[in-house]
């Protein structure tokens, strides 16, 4: 009973086991991600060194480092977590390894003793002649036979347990060590994140002292930021327009006409679909996760959703977009097949909004555009190029949404 116990205990631990492999991938790619684009804030800020930085240029750039370095932290954490569940069911495999070939070799060895004991061909001979009759003698000579092919199994078994155990006991001396890896690297990514904290304390503090400087500079850049997310939604509610209006014109019946219509009154920021629309969004969705960044190099300088202010950790901002920091005159790549519905000045840079059925992508910060309204673009097209700062900083930012409703582009995207 104990044994069938340990036996449903252990299956349990095999399953978890393949869902662990399946998040150790995951975690893996994610550090990679997360390091890449460390590294590329480094190439960047080392690019950069030369020109003069502005004191809030100086607290976003920190503010950045620090969260990479916190979803690094994370990261590794979680690999460590996983590493430490992956050595505790090695080790019980171990022990149970230890027990069985315990077992296996105390009946192996009284099976010798037994064989030494009756070693005699003589014995052998006498013991098939004893038999009462030819069955009985037929049935002995069978469990000889059986006696020692099982011998043999049994011997067998021993050598490929005993193999099974060194290869255990080798792959937790591995997973020992890759700990105590990860344990260093996380020591030092949160020696680094407490010297970058205690920077962003020294910037922020400056701020403080001359509050009336900064409180100007910092009200203005909240200001365009809020104008352009006004600019950017009204683009979407447009394009919603545009499109109900377009597929009213191609109606094929007055019926047809009036259905599009007054579901469009009904509804005025949602998209009212062809049946070929709806397979280019249900493809759209079907590639959530897998979609390709819009520039190629680059690193996450603002998140989705409500974050702290890098300024001022009482004020929450509340973004419906990411930006994403990279060099100058990186190309924009339409992350999936669409049409074109608007291309627009927005607080001096142009933005470009793709359809993808009733999902938009919107490209904003770009300097040069190379499509128009109508065009019909593919995954990875280049579209336009970001715009470059005069303080030397290229920033696009990136939003993605449902109708009116955003998405975190985020969870769309993979590198």
């Amino acid at each position: 009973m104990t044994r069938f116990f340990f036996i449903i205990f252990f299956l349990g631990f095999t399953v978890l086991g393949y869902g662990q492999v399946d998040q150790r991938k995951k975690l893996e790619q994610r550090k990679a991600q997360i390091l890449k684009e460390m590294k590329e804030l480094q190439n960047l800020e080392s690019q950069s060194k030369t020109k003069e930085k502005s004191v809030l240029g100086k607290i976003e750039e920190n503010s950045t480092k620090i969260k990479l370095s916190e979803r690094l932290i994370s990261t590794t954490s979680k690999q460590t977590r996983l590493l430490t569940d992956d050595i505790y069911t090695n080790q019980l495999s171990i022990n149970q390894l230890k027990r069985e070939l315990k077992v296996l070799k105390e009946d192996y060895a009284n099976m010798v003793v037994k064989a030494y004991k009756s070693r005699s061909e003589q014995s052998r001979i006498m013991f098939i002649l004893s038999s009462e009759n030819f069955l009985q003698a037929y049935k002995r000579m069978q469990y000889m036979k059986q006696y020692a092919s099982f011998r043999k199994v049994q011997g067998e078994e021993i050598r490929s347990k005993m193999a099974e155990l060194e290869l255990r006991v080798e792959a937790l001396s591995s997973q020992k060590k890759e700990k105590e890896v990860l344990l260093a690297e996380s020591e030092k990514q949160k020696k680094d994140l407490e010297q970058d904290k205690q920077e962003q304390e020294k910037l922020v503090k400056a701020i403080r002292k001359d509050k009336k400087k900064y409180a100007s500079e910092i009200k203005k850049k909240q200001q365009e930021a809020k104008e352009i997310d006004r600019k950017i939604e009204k683009a979407i509610k447009d394009a919603i327009a545009a499109a109900n209006r377009k597929a009213a014109a191609k109606a094929k019946s007055a019926a047809e006409k009036k259905e599009i219509t007054e579901a469009a009154k009904k509804e005025p920021n949602k998209i009212v679909m062809t049946k070929e629309e709806k397979l280019l969004a249900n493809s759209f969705v079907a590639n959530k996760g897998k979609l390709p960044w819009p520039v190629r190099e680059g690193y996450l300088s603002a998140r989705f959703g409500r974050h702290e202010s890098p300024y001022d950790k009482d004020v929450i901002v509340d973004n419906n977009y990411i930006e994403i920091t990279t060099n100058p005159g990186s190309a924009v790549r339409a992350i999936y097949n669409g049409e074109v519905t608007a291309v627009q000045i927005v607080a001096g840079t142009k933005a470009v909004t793709i359809r993808h059925g009733d999902y938009m992508t919107i490209y904003f910060n770009l300097g040069a555009v190379s499509v128009n309204v109508g065009d019909k673009v593919t995954t990875s097209q280049n579209i336009g190029q970001v715009y470059t700062y005069p303080s030397g900083k290229t920033v696009m930012r990136f939003y993605v949404s449902q109708n009116a409703k955003f998405q975190n582009p985020e969870s769309w995207i993979t590198r």
